[in-house]
């Protein structure tokens, strides 16, 4: 694959030789990851006021830079445009606006730390588990919601870490979903993602495995024939990555997908909504299109966490909501992410979306569409749902599920499930749940 203008013009202003071999050896890419700004004004030749470099200075100091070549290449350094308005350069150089930490700001908003097991393992959904197998990125994303573990030598998962988390999963026959994350799994060497795959592949209860990746935005060339080759023998296998911008689809990055899903594995995306890189109908439209182009799914579309030092790129969630409209009706559902806050404090992943549902009675619903067009469904006048009383046996539903296993309800489904008994829930702090207690406590007394 031939070198790109910007490209050549950044082999050009290396100290030693490149050539094409060179370039796309990803492990020469991680080797020549951009950390200070001496490099990265050489490299772009690009000059920043004195003020600015001092402010940079203090950045790097609590939330360190990482910039692949590759990555590097892609900001247009060369427009009319000041480079610090470009889309690329936002995500991967550091602002002084990170060291504003708002009071609303956390240091581990999602409560990952909190929900863990063991450590490097999160738990909080009932049938799936979050295991950060690495701590090493290719590069750096200054809206990261790990920015707590950049950098932080003493947080990468050693071999006995690993273990203990495939340990607790062996443990917990409930968990058939597990997603490896990080840092990047794809960061690790080929043998050693290999081990862990084999290992989770042991456990019979695991039905998927998911890997969180941003290589193929960031560093394609980490796609190798041998890393698919690996990760083939171990499917069902599900790939999701993070494609923020348009301009992050090059034919590297296409070429790093299309040998992803040649593979068959799944592709999915997950957007983060940032200020300024992406917060426009447009743009993002753009950008669903050229992923479904590439088999990825749009999967998610977050909106920023509440992490240190990323105020600067949240949004209103009136703006995501806007995009959300955007895009429903407009385009192909395919195309179509599910706009999610991650909650913080660990609530999880809740979904957002314009509101289509405007009334209902007892006979009809009353729904708008994508237009504005307002029309009425007719409930049917004769339904009598089934009521579960967990008789499975004697269900008159086809329940012959093969290995179906029982669960317990929660939250909201608890409320609407026939075979449970509560007709309310109060918060645990909440007046009322603390009266409740202290009653009880009384009556044991």
């Amino acid at each position: 694959m031939p070198f790109s203008q910007s490209q050549q013009q950044i082999i050009d202003r290396f100290d030693t030789t490149v050539d094409h071999t060179r370039w796309h050896d990803w492990k020469w890419q991680m080797r020549h990851c951009i950390r200070d700004i001496e490099t990265f004004e050489k490299l772009l030749a690009y000059s920043f006021p004195e003020k600015q470099r001092n402010d940079i200075e203090r950045t790097i100091k609590k939330f360190p830079m990482s910039i692949t070549p590759y990555y590097l290449s892609l900001i247009q350094s060369d427009s009319t445009d000041s480079i610090e308005n470009d889309p690329i350069f936002k995500q991967a150089f550091p602002s002084v606006k990170e060291l504003d930490i708002m009071d609303c700001d956390m240091e581990d908003p999602l409560h990952e730390d909190v929900d863990s097991p063991v450590p490097g393992l999160t738990h909080r959904y009932p049938d799936r588990v979050l295991f950060l197998v690495s701590n090493t990125c290719a590069m750096y994303c200054r809206h990261c919601t790990r920015k707590r573990k950049v950098g932080d030598i003493e947080s990468i998962p050693d071999r006995e870490r690993i273990e203990q988390g495939i340990q607790y999963i062996a443990e917990h026959p409930i968990v058939r979903d597990v997603l490896l994350s990080g840092g990047d799994p794809l960061l690790l060497s080929d043998e050693y993602l290999d081990w862990i795959l084999t290992e989770l592949r042991k456990i019979k209860h695991v039905e998927i495995i998911r890997i969180g990746t941003r290589v193929p935005v960031v560093l394609p060339y980490r796609i190798t024939d041998e890393l698919i080759a690996m990760l083939k023998k171990h499917h069902p296998l599900f790939l999701n990555t993070q494609f923020n911008h348009p301009r992050e689809m090059t034919d590297s990055s296409r070429k790093a997908l299309e040998k992803l899903a040649n593979a068959g594995i799944p592709l999915g995306n997950q957007s983060v909504l940032l200020n300024e890189v992406n917060d426009c109908p447009r743009i993002m439209k753009s950008l669903v299109h050229k992923l479904v182009q590439n088999r990825v799914r749009p999967y998610y579309m977050y909106q920023c966490d509440l992490s240190e030092g990323l105020s600067h790129f949240r949004t209103s969630v009136g703006k995501g909501i806007e995009i959300m409209e955007s895009l429903q009706g407009h385009t192909s559902g395919l195309c179509v992410p599910t706009y999610v806050i991650d909650a913080p404090g660990g609530g999880g992943k809740i979904p957002v979306m314009p509101n289509y549902l405007i009334s209902w009675s007892s006979n009809k619903v009353i729904l708008r569409n994508y237009e504005g067009v307002i029309t009425t469904y007719q409930e049917p006048s004769s339904y009598v749902p089934t009521t579960c009383d967990r008789n499975c046996e004697k269900c008159n539903l086809e329940l012959k599920l093969q290995e179906a296993d029982e669960y317990k309800a929660i939250g909201i489904e608890k409320l609407l499930c026939d075979y449970e008994k509560n007709y309310s829930m109060t918060p645990s702090c909440h007046e009322k749940a603390t009266k409740t207690s202290q009653v009880k406590e009384a009556v044991n007394v």
